[in-house]
């Protein structure tokens, strides 16, 4: 009897501690790989250059007391406007209308029509800077009386954003090593890469200036590029 009481119980214990283990998550092994770690920066890099191009805008305006008279007026001096560009060497291909326009003029009070202006505007790129003086001063003798520019850039953009590029990646990676050495961490394998546009502006010069030897100075143009990279880190 007694046996039998002491077999009993031991199925009991059994059961109870067979049911206790039921939904216990399992222990990790010392061996376990550790949670995965990175680090994350932004890169920027820089290359700066001497615009080697330039473009400018001219446009002629005139009034006539019809739209038809006006149009042809406007559209004669715009024709020797582009001669004269011509003249001085610009290809056709670096000349491009970039506007037309046609519009009544109203009398003082607003009730009437007293004629129309016109207007026309040509865009024109030219390479090599030493040479556009000489081209603003043939477009205004030429009658161009609306003159915006230039805006100086480089030629080549696409291989020096690419260098501004490899700038800012490497930038990225010293800003990534000066963290892990504060954290006590090491940078590993780069993991992913992002590049954000930025578009360099070009540089403008102030029209107001434009005298009759019309001077122009390239000065400096900067290309700069940034990256979002992430590094492994143990």
């Amino acid at each position: 009897m007694k046996l039998l009481r002491l077999a009993v119980l031991g199925v009991a214990v059994a059961a109870v501690v067979a049911f206790a283990g039921v939904g216990l998550p399992d222990r990790a092994s010392s061996g376990s790989a550790s949670a995965s770690r990175s680090i994350t920066v932004t890169g920027t890099g820089a290359v700066s250059a001497v615009p080697n191009q330039s473009s400018f805008t001219f446009g002629v305006g005139t009034r006539g007391a019809t739209a038809a008279q006006a149009l042809a007026t406007d559209s004669a001096q715009m024709q020797k406007l582009i001669a004269a560009l011509r003249g001085t060497g610009v290809a056709s291909d670096s000349l491009q209308t970039s506007s037309v326009s046609l519009s009544p003029r109203m009398s003082d009070s607003g009730d009437s029509v007293v004629g129309y202006d016109a207007s026309n505007s040509v865009t024109v790129t030219i390479k090599g800077i030493d040479r556009v003086g000489a081209i603003v001063d043939a477009a205004v003798a030429a009658g161009a009386n609306q003159v915006d520019g230039p805006n100086l850039t480089v030629s080549d953009q696409s291989a020096l954003y690419k260098k501004a590029l490899a700038r800012a990646v490497a930038d990225a990676r010293e800003k990534a090593q000066a963290l892990a050495a504060a954290s006590g961490l090491r940078v590993g394998a780069v993991t992913s890469v992002e590049e954000q546009t930025d578009t360099p502006s070009p540089v403008r010069y102030d029209a107001a200036k434009l005298a009759s030897s019309t001077p122009i100075e390239a000065g400096s143009q900067q290309i700069s590029a940034t990256v979002t990279v992430v590094f492994e880190a143990s």
